[in-house]
């Protein structure tokens, strides 16, 4: 162990040039990679929470909204209520149905602004009860919109998808720009790891062939260059490992949750999942050209 960490030493002070070259390039690569990750699990929380159950929400009056179909001063009644129940039920678009009291959106009010000083100054009856519909078909929700609009105590109708496809959109361009950069990057950090190993070992194939030739394994010969790369690839891990963390920091956490409150944004376990992401590929691109290119040569 003692001959494969003076080689190391060595092999770094020999190639330093290229060995920063390799750190900066997996630095940035696997940071893009990273946040390619980070957009990725964003993109599945949203769509976990609104998305994939939710396409029309029928909000119902209250004795501060006012509309069309709204008694100024009061709220939907109880019989009004069952009204449009009864009516979404039997709809045949309509595939599911789940209803939401104004103690129930309160709730998740007080859930989703936890951190916001205007919860002080709301109560459940500041709330819109509401509807909340899954259809057979969500192409097709006019018909729906077009009945409940009609009806009295409902305030409004909303399509949630007219709202969230141009943010999933964007999310997801985002996400696919992001891995598609980190690909060629990391591409060119592998062929750079590669070369500045094959290097390495080119320069020293006379000391590499006396070993061979007095019986050294192969193990013995090859552990330096695996480690050198190693330590270099774990290094702009860790680089960018902080850089995830900063974006999730000053990012979101300071920046993002406060400006979009309604948003359900990813937290420090999903940095967690894209950190995991970024030591397992760093480990297995600097593994595999450095043992292709070392068991070439060490057959001398």
């Amino acid at each position: 162990m003692r001959h494969a960490l003076t080689e190391l030493v060595s092999g770094l002070r020999r190639n330093a040039s290229m060995n920063l070259a390799v750190l900066v390039t997996m630095w940035v690569s696997l940071s893009l990679f990273g946040m390619g990750v980070l957009v990725a699990q964003q993109v599945d929380l949203i769509k976990g929470r609104w998305y994939d159950r939710i396409e029309l929400n029928v909000f119902l009056c209250t004795a501060a909204t006012q509309g069309e179909n709204c008694t100024p001063g009061q709220g939907a009644s109880e019989e009004e209520r069952e009204a449009v129940r009864t009516a979404l039920e039997a709809h045949p678009q309509v595939a599911e149905l789940y209803y939401q009291s104004q103690e129930e959106v309160f709730a998740e009010f007080q859930e989703t602004y936890a951190d916001s000083p205007v919860l002080a100054s709301m109560k459940p009856e500041h709330m819109q009860d509401l509807f909340r519909i899954k259809l057979v078909n969500p192409e097709d929700y006019q018909n729906v919109v077009a009945a409940m609009s009609q009806m009295s105590g409902v305030q409004n109708v909303q399509d949630l998808r007219e709202f969230l496809d141009p943010l999933f959109d964007w999310l997801n361009w985002g996400r696919w720009l992001a891995l598609g950069a980190s690909a060629l990057l990391l591409g060119a950090a592998t062929l750079q790891i590669g070369n500045t190993i094959r290097m390495a070992v080119f320069t020293r194939r006379r000391e590499i062939g006396i070993m061979r030739l007095v019986g050294a394994s192969k193990t013995y010969i090859m552990l330096p260059f695996l480690l050198e790369s190693l330590l270099v690839a774990l290094s702009g891990a860790a680089l960018a490992c902080a850089t995830l963390a900063a974006i999730q920091q000053f990012a979101i956490i300071e920046k993002a949750k406060p400006a979009l409150q309604g948003f359900a944004w990813i937290g420090w376990e999903h940095v967690a999942i894209a950190m995991i992401w970024v030591v397992g590929v760093a480990i297995f691109l600097s593994m595999i050209p450095t043992l292709v290119a070392t068991r070439r040569f060490v057959k001398v």
